[in-house]
């Protein structure tokens, strides 16, 4: 019987994996590690060439990425085996407990024991996701616990620090005589403060003042603003401070009557219209009653004359025109005319001390103003009743003896009456000199001349100005009228 000897051939088993091993004599220039990877670490770098191929468009594997990925991984295995080991409680329940670990684990254990942690980790259970997301829930809460506590943290220093910032400009701008001067929750004490820089009463007055005069101080070139520019004449009005003294306040060089001159242009141009002469109408509706009674309605203004010092002149003639017997010294004279209301409604341009108060009055203007019927109340030197006469108007001045022994009766009565009620406008020429200093110091030659192609000189200007912020301050002949009693005994 014959026997076939049949071979039977078996082929080679196939490896899924690419056919096995990628050799490469030349891995220095083809992997990251100089080695290829080990087969099963699909996601090292190395697993697969990718240096030098010979194109551009594969991005090499990003060895970082592959370094986080291990290190997370290995986490989320060590808190696996730590949730493993943990003691039993009635609060975990079963199906949490044995998702820790992979389903598989017992039937492969030698596997797994015989593999690199790389490789353990490369096979995740589809058991292990509910685990994998409990833990980085529980790392987001923490890291959101520590940004809480880091917001507040910094949220506490924001404030500190704006706390501190507020106060430091608050600081600054007292230190710099800047708006923030002014800065008070008291409205009692910052008008306080307003009253004692600036003359004006109310910190509203000053405020639509400031606006009005900005186009015309506005200049790049002024290293202080032009509040600062106004506070500055204003403290130079009314505490006449030292110009050194002002230069190191608001840090500027010595040079600040430039600035002085500048704005007290400025404010001669906006305030002067405040000193102006009121309509008849005007006066007759608002006259108060101790006019009333004994010159009814008729009381248009009332006149009277101040002089400020001046340095003396080198020129002879000069000395004798401001020359004032009355004051002794030489002087510039101003004529001044109130309302009974104790407005002031006229001022005029300064004259050398010597002038009489007569002439004065008939070269200033105010006569023109007068209309017919108009009554003026003066002193015994305003000897002007045929000039007022001319403009059919009435002049009352005080009686004097004229050379008699004494006055009659009806010269006494009127005289008191008229002496009584001019007490206001020589109370309102106090206030001007009171409030503003600068009418009380001896004033330089050179500001009574005015400059080239300027109809005012200087000191008419700084005359006018302190007589229109009077007018802005509430009136002192009001606050005493309106503070009398009546015949009833109840003030008005």
């Amino acid at each position: 019987m014959v026997q076939l000897c049949c071979v039977k051939f078996f082929s080679f088993p196939t490896w899924k994996q690419r056919q096995g091993p990628w050799i490469c004599d030349n891995n220095g220039h083809l992997c990251f590690s100089g080695r290829p990877a080990y087969e099963m670490n699909e996601t090292h770098p190395d697993w697969a060439p990718s240096l030098h191929l010979g194109h551009t468009e594969v991005k090499a594997t990003d060895n970082d990425r592959f370094q986080w990925r291990k290190r997370r991984r290995e986490s989320v295995t060590a808190v696996s085996a730590t949730a493993t080991t943990a003691p039993h409680t009635p609060d975990v329940d079963e199906d949490a407990a044995t998702a820790v670990l992979p389903q598989g684990s017992e039937q492969h254990g030698a596997t797994h024991e015989a593999t690199s942690p790389e490789e353990a980790t490369q096979v995740p259970d589809v058991d292990q996701a509910p685990q994998q997301k409990y833990i980085v829930e529980n790392e987001q809460c923490v890291s959101c616990k520590c940004m809480d506590g880091e917001m507040k943290s910094m949220r506490a220093e924001m404030n500190h620090l704006h706390e501190e910032n507020m106060t430091l400009k608050k600081e600054l701008s007292a230190a710099r005589m800047d708006e923030g001067l002014f800065n008070e929750n008291d409205k009692k004490a910052r008008d306080e403060k307003v009253k004692y820089y600036t003359g004006l009463p109310y910190w509203t007055l000053l405020q639509p003042l400031h606006t009005v005069i900005i186009p015309c101080l506005t200049k790049a070139s002024r290293k202080l603003s032009p509040f600062q520019m106004l506070l500055l004449a204003l403290i130079r009005l009314r505490l006449h401070l030292p110009k050194q003294h002002l230069a190191c306040l608001l840090q500027i060089s010595h040079t600040t009557s430039k600035m002085f001159r500048e704005t007290m242009g400025v404010l001669h141009f906006h305030l002067a219209p405040l000193v102006h002469w009121p309509a008849r109408h005007c006066l007759q509706h608002t006259m108060p009653h101790q006019f009333v009674e004994p010159f009814g309605s008729h009381v248009a203004v009332i006149l009277d004359c101040f002089e400020i010092g001046t340095e003396k002149p080198s020129n002879l003639k000069a000395q004798a025109q401001t020359y004032s017997h009355y004051k002794q010294k030489h002087t510039v004279k101003y004529l001044i005319g109130i309302t009974p209301q104790g407005s002031i409604t006229f001022i005029s341009k300064g004259w050398g001390g010597h002038v009489s108060d007569k002439y004065l009055t008939e070269q200033c203007g105010i006569l023109n103003k007068l209309l017919p019927g108009d009554l003026v109340l003066a002193d015994c030197g305003f000897n002007i009743g045929d000039e007022v006469g001319l403009m059919c108007a009435e002049v009352k001045t005080p009686g004097f003896t004229r050379g008699c022994a004494q006055m009659d009766p009806k010269s006494v009565k009127d005289t008191r009456q008229i002496a009584h009620l001019r007490v206001h406008v020589e109370r309102v020429t106090g206030l001007v000199h009171n409030k503003y200093n600068i009418l009380q110091r001896t004033i330089p030659v050179s500001q009574l001349v005015p400059l080239e192609g300027e109809e005012f000189s200087f000191i008419d200007k700084i005359v006018t100005v302190c007589c229109a912020l009077t007018n802005m301050s509430p009136s002192v002949v009001m606050k005493q009228v309106l503070a009398k009693p009546d015949s009833n005994g109840q003030s008005e």
